[in-house]
């Protein structure tokens, strides 16, 4: 029986992955292997689950239906293991993704106490302001910060915190640019644009209860928030940042906080796994613990 579970295993791996090579690595065996233990397993079933060519691997109609019974399975099996384990005694691995930035001053600080907690439980980290594909990548649960954008409707998700929001800038550029008194007074200067997550060339503003959105004039357009907070520190421009995300420079005098009476969208941090609402026992606990260590104000 040991065998039907690695052969189901391998063939989720696969099939989620589309690749035997990215399979082999992540489960650690050749690649030969894992297209024997496929071949294996097709060979027993009598009839063909995965369409392979030189360049991809395609489910068949069989395969579609073999990797959610498989899915389930595996997910049930791991649910009872732990179950009999107790909650204290979580292993394994897990893979979480996060943005560069807010995953090295929130996340990875809220880490310590859990892996204490669980110390036969190691995490592999992703950390890319890319976002990941959840599948592909084998990703268990990946931490999204961003305002209204949140993703992947059909995976499970939870919302961890709301971060505040700032404008903020270097005092060198404001020394030589001025200082904007009102949201309006943003078109006439310099601006810095973090491609996706909160990034946008509109910024929209509360005050009195009255909204008011500017277009800004993108000066640089930069696809990681710490190049955002890199050109804001030398003076570049001006630039939207979270608390979490400045704070230690905002402390330092290297930024400056602007337009403190307007409020802007706070971001929004989310945990998104892929196991659908019911997700395993350890990507459960460390959401949990996520979700009280980033609670508190930013």
């Amino acid at each position: 029986m040991s065998d039907r579970w690695q052969e189901m295993t391998v063939f989720v791996r696969v099939a989620e992955s589309g690749s035997l090579s990215r399979a082999a690595r992540e489960l650690k065996l050749s690649q030969p292997s894992i297209s024997r233990i496929v071949g294996t397993l097709e060979t027993r079933l009598g009839t063909t689950l995965l369409l392979r060519t030189t360049r991809s691997i395609s489910l068949t109609d069989a395969g579609a239906l073999y990797l959610e019974r498989a899915k389930s399975l595996l997910a049930e099996m791991e649910e009872a293991e732990q179950a009999t384990r107790g909650i204290d005694s979580l292993h394994g691995v897990i893979r979480l993704a996060m943005p560069v930035l807010y995953g090295s001053r929130a996340v990875i600080p809220a880490l310590a106490t859990f892996l204490a907690r669980h110390p036969d439980l190691r995490v592999e980290m992703i950390m890319s302001d890319t976002r990941q594909n959840l599948i592909t990548d084998a990703v268990d649960v990946a931490i999204r910060v961003g305002v209204g954008q949140l993703e992947d409707s059909t995976f499970g998700a939870r919302r961890l915190a709301l971060v505040e929001r700032l404008v903020v800038a270097a005092p060198a550029y404001l020394s030589g640019r001025g200082v904007p008194a009102n949201p309006a007074e943003l078109a006439q200067h310099d601006c810095i644009v973090q491609h996706g997550l909160f990034g946008r060339e509109s910024w929209r503003f509360t005050h009195n209860q009255a909204v008011t959105s500017v277009n800004v004039a993108a000066k640089l357009w930069i696809n990681s928030a710490p190049g955002v907070l890199a050109a804001a520190v030398a003076g570049l421009g001006i630039a939207l940042a979270t608390r979490v995300m400045a704070g230690e420079e905002l402390r330092t005098g290297q930024l400056t906080q602007l337009l403190e009476s307007y409020q802007l969208d706070p971001a929004e941090v989310y945990a998104i796994f892929p196991a659908g609402p019911r997700p395993s026992a350890k990507v459960r606990a460390i959401v949990d613990h996520l979700e009280a260590s980033l609670r508190a104000p930013e």
